[in-house]
């Protein structure tokens, strides 16, 4: 019975991690953004 449960969480475990690292490939690269003055001149 404990086999049963062990097996159904470590599914249960590698399906979450693989929609996971599905997401987080198409996920866009944030850039930092640089903070610019409005008065380009100073």
């Amino acid at each position: 019975m404990a086999d049963g449960y062990l097996e159904k969480r470590q599914q249960d475990y590698e399906a979450r991690k693989a929609d996971y690292l599905r997401r987080k490939r198409h996920l866009p690269l944030q850039k930092p953004r640089l903070e610019h003055p409005d008065d380009e001149a100073l």
